[in-house]
């Protein structure tokens, strides 16, 4: 293949072959090297080829490989003549992150940082197959698929400000239980309020350094102000819906004619295209739903610490989803249906999407680091309308699998590294340490001055980690 520079940051794979439309990259040439490391820039030209995608095939600065799309690839079809498709939305369904902001300056958590670790730890369940503190049925978990976020403020997990500054308002409205199999629903009951494995976590954070005082005041945003970051999704309730939807559209359509067997999909309009929709909708509500109540745990640990906190969302982002969006494509505004797989949307300025809070400075987006690197809040802008349907980073990126990560790092050095930049940590396994230390993942500070360079989202804040709880 041959990559092409068009500007600065911005990359392109020429239209060729079977290809539908061009793929067009957003990396710096250091990104771009490593992005080069992988199969992912073969991933999105795959993705080219299938029926009614729109404009570009697109490939974000934390791009690495995925199953069917490369995580941090983006791609927009055709609602009568295009597709959806399971790999290009992800296993887990709306893996996403919430930002919570508090009173509390970095100085009140000075020698309190290792006995909240440990008891965040204990409070929050985490890791393969760990169950939930809340106890819910079969009905109740039928309600949340339909709901999301304010089935638990209903229940008392919170309150409706934390849902309404979220990404859909915490539910996707076309959710429909009936499209969902008895087998997802037996995963889903018992993992309610619980943070998982891989890469999901839960950090307390300090704002290191404001980049845009105007923005950052809306945001509720200041130097030195501790904030928690929430990463977790709809857990293996997703994945199983994800899993019984790849065998219902291989069942019927087969995948000969596609470029990859991980592209498996149904047209949009189609009974099956529809039926997956409707499911995955219902596995982003569980999400919006699974991040309400670690809100309302975390909110629980820390008035144990600071009887005074307040504890309110700043934002709520999806990261693994498809949606029916309108843009604006040749010209004209046309309804799309689109993938992000393992990006962030970046609504600008007046859209109507987004809470009224917002609507001056565009949505806040969030992009965490790894759990030794910062994190950063940006804000959407009208350019990433026109460059890639209004879609940025989601993180930094994995630049080392998981098995070269266990094979060649040192748990030892790990930990000191962690303890010598003063964050203090609490992990389920070993083996969850070495996969997401910081060693693994690219550049965030790159991968974000590309996102600001290239107009996709524009700095407002930098995080750095102080306590970090993962599976």
């Amino acid at each position: 293949m041959k990559v092409k520079k068009i500007s600065s940051n911005v990359y392109e794979i020429a239209k060729e072959g079977k290809m539908n439309v061009p793929v067009r990259i957003y990396a710096s040439k250091k990104l771009l090297k490593a992005i080069e490391g992988d199969n992912c820039l073969q991933q999105m030209i795959n993705v080219s080829q299938l029926e009614g995608i729109e404009k570009n095939s697109l490939v974000l600065p934390d791009a690495h490989l995925g199953y069917g799309f490369c995580i941090g690839g983006v791609a927009a079809f055709d609602m009568d003549k295009g597709i959806i498709s399971p790999g290009g939305v992800g296993y887990d369904i709306n893996c996403s992150v919430r930002l919570l902001k508090t009173n509390l300056k970095l100085e009140d958590l000075k020698k309190k940082e290792k006995e909240l670790a440990r008891k965040l730890f204990n409070k929050i369940p985490t890791g393969v197959g760990k169950g939930t503190r809340v106890k819910i049925s079969e009905k109740d978990l039928k309600d949340i698929m339909v709901k999301g976020a304010k089935w638990a403020v209903e229940k008392g997990y919170g309150k409706k400000e934390d849902y309404e500054l979220s990404e859909e308002f915490g539910c996707m409205k076309d959710a429909d239980p009936s499209c969902v199999s008895d087998s997802a629903i037996s995963r889903g009951v018992n993992q309610l309020g619980s943070l998982g494995s891989g890469n999901h976590f839960l950090e307390i954070q300090a704002v290191d350094e404001i980049f845009d005082k105007e923005t950052a005041k809306i945001f509720g945003l200041e130097k030195n102000q501790v904030v928690i970051m929430i990463h977790c999704g709809s857990r293996g309730f997703g994945h199983q819906i994800a899993s019984d939807y790849i065998k219902a559209m291989e069942e019927e359509y087969g995948f000969e004619n596609l470029p990859d067997r991980q592209l498996i999909c149904a047209p949009i309009k189609s009974k099956l295209g529809k039926k997956y929709y409707k499911a995955m909708c219902c596995a982003a509500n569980f999400a919006f739903c699974n991040k309400q109540i670690l809100t309302h745990l975390t909110r629980d640990v820390m008035k144990e610490f600071f009887p005074n906190v307040e504890i309110n969302v700043v934002y709520d982002v999806c990261h693994n989803i498809a949606k029916f969006e309108e843009h604006i494509i040749d010209g004209k505004k046309k309804m799309v249906c689109v993938h992000r797989k393992g990006a962030t949307r970046s609504y600008g300025p007046d859209n109507k999407d987004i809470p009224k809070k917002y609507q001056k400075t565009g949505q806040p987006i969030l992009i965490p680091g790894s759990m030794g690197t910062s994190s950063y809040v940006l804000k959407g802008t009208k350019e990433a309308e026109q460059l890639s349907f209004s879609s940025t980073a989601h993180g930094a990126g994995r630049k080392m699998s998981r098995h070269e990560a266990m094979r060649t790092l040192n748990q030892n050095k790990v930990e000191k590294n962690l303890e010598n930049k003063g964050i203090f940590f609490r992990t389920g396994s070993v083996k969850g340490l070495l996969e997401e230390s910081p060693e693994v993942y690219k550049d965030v500070d790159e991968v974000v001055k590309v996102s600001d360079e290239t107009g996709l989202g524009k700095i407002v804040a930098r995080m750095i980690p102080k306590i970090v709880i993962k599976g």
